[in-house]
């Protein structure tokens, strides 16, 4: 099943995607797609129904973040080796683990906003897996079980707050608008292998990635297992496995977002982004 959220920002309704491509409303059988659905029997109640009984959302609305109340994001670093290489990072030995502010999430086609300050905000494509059952400390063989589904993440980045400003990534992982998630949710059934998709991403009709999942260093089992070794992992978590080559801070000389750009990304199976990018304002969070 494609599960989406749409409509306006903090108004969103949930909906999926039937085989035609149509957006059909799921607002009489849940409320949203949060934990509630994604920890229990909701998936199976969703996939037994006809979604040709559903009703057919009209035009084309605005999608959300496809998950409500995340409760926490977190990011796996380094995890291809062509990109610990253009950074002139070392191969990890274990997982490099972040967070990311669960303040950044938006939705797939949202503004990306330049935070205030920057000079070197960067795009990166990623696959996100979608927890759907509790995880503490499982095995790497029954990991994906844990798995609700798979999304697209644009896992944005700020690299003079990231490694310029002292501390750890966290601060240039969290800025708002840094976690655009989506289209979809893609339920873990319709993905018989998450490490055979590719990924890729374009500034201004310039392909700067086009990776496979098949040359992660720590596969989604293996990071799924890892992580759920030091926190618990509820329904609803989202973790971004990592990116490939072809980040702004690799290029020579490096390449960074302005306003005015266009950001496109996509993995196979998953969907497509299309994010504008412009200028922080301001008065942007004033009250």
């Amino acid at each position: 099943m494609k599960l989406v959220r749409y409509g306006a920002p903090g108004k969103e309704k949930p909906g999926l995607i039937d085989t035609a491509g149509a957006l059909r409303d799921l607002s009489s059988i849940i409320k949203d797609i949060d934990a509630s659905v994604l920890g229990h029997d909701g998936l199976a109640r969703i996939a037994a129904i006809d979604p040709h009984t559903l009703p057919v959302v009209a035009n084309q609305p605005r999608y959300g973040t496809p998950i409500a109340h995340v409760s926490k994001m977190i990011c796996v670093g380094m995890n291809y080796a062509e990109h610990a290489a253009e950074t002139n990072s070392p191969v990890p030995e274990l997982p490099v683990i972040f967070m990311k502010a669960t303040s950044a999430i938006m939705g797939p086609n949202d503004d990306v906003i330049i935070p205030q300050g920057s000079v070197k905000t960067d795009w990166e494509v990623e696959l996100g897996v979608v927890i759907g059952k509790t995880a503490r400390s499982v095995t790497v063989e029954n990991a994906l079980a844990h798995v609700a589904g798979y999304l697209v993440v644009n896992d944005l980045s700020e690299r003079a707050f990231q490694f310029d400003h002292g501390g750890q990534w966290v601060k240039g992982k969290s800025c708002d608008t840094f976690g655009p998630l989506g289209p979809w949710l893609v339920t873990a059934d319709e993905i018989s292998d998450p490490q055979n998709l590719r990924l890729w991403l374009e500034v201004n009709g310039h392909r700067y990635q086009n990776g496979h999942t098949r040359t992660m260093i720590f596969n989604v089992a293996k990071l799924v297992s890892h992580i759920s070794r030091y926190m618990t992992l509820l329904p609803g978590d989202v973790i971004s496995t990592g990116t490939p080559s072809g980040v702004g801070l690799g290029q020579k000389p490096p390449i960074y977002l302005r306003p005015g750009d266009v950001i496109e990304l996509g993995i196979d199976g998953l969907g497509r982004q299309r994010q504008h990018v412009r200028a922080h304002a301001v008065d942007e969070h004033t009250a």
